[in-house]
């Protein structure tokens, strides 16, 4: 148990790092395109994985960064967060969501799904 606590907390550390390296300038070599061209995409989200663990890192402004670590196989996920100014980690919460998954829904709005399927479905 020990040592998943500090490979997950390595990969962690690994995320950060990459995350530096990646927002070099020669990391990220491309060829010239027009803007018009260039697909819309959501705000980057630093990702690593390795087998079945994936780790993603976020970035606050106002207050500690965030790593999420998600085994896929075991279906647990984790979030720390890191003080920049300290350098110290902290858990915030460990969940195991394979359950969270089998719901049809939760906290949606509608249409829910079950009211789409009886739109759809064949009587």
């Amino acid at each position: 148990m020990r040592v998943a606590a500090f490979g997950l907390i390595g990969v962690a550390v690994l995320v950060v790092v990459l995350q530096g390296i990646g927002d070099a300038p020669c990391a990220r070599a491309e060829l010239p395109r027009k803007a018009a061209d260039q697909p819309v995409l959501p705000a980057r989200l630093p990702m690593a994985a390795a087998g079945d663990l994936m780790a993603f890192s976020a970035e606050s402004r106002e207050g500690p960064d965030q790593v999420t670590l998600i085994d896929a196989k075991a279906m647990v996920m984790g979030v720390y967060h890191i003080d920049r100014a300290t350098g110290m980690i902290e858990l915030k919460c460990v969940r195991k969501f394979r359950w969270d998954l089998q719901m049809e829904e939760f906290n949606g709005m509608r249409p829910l799904p079950r009211q789409i399927r009886d739109l759809v479905e064949p009587r």
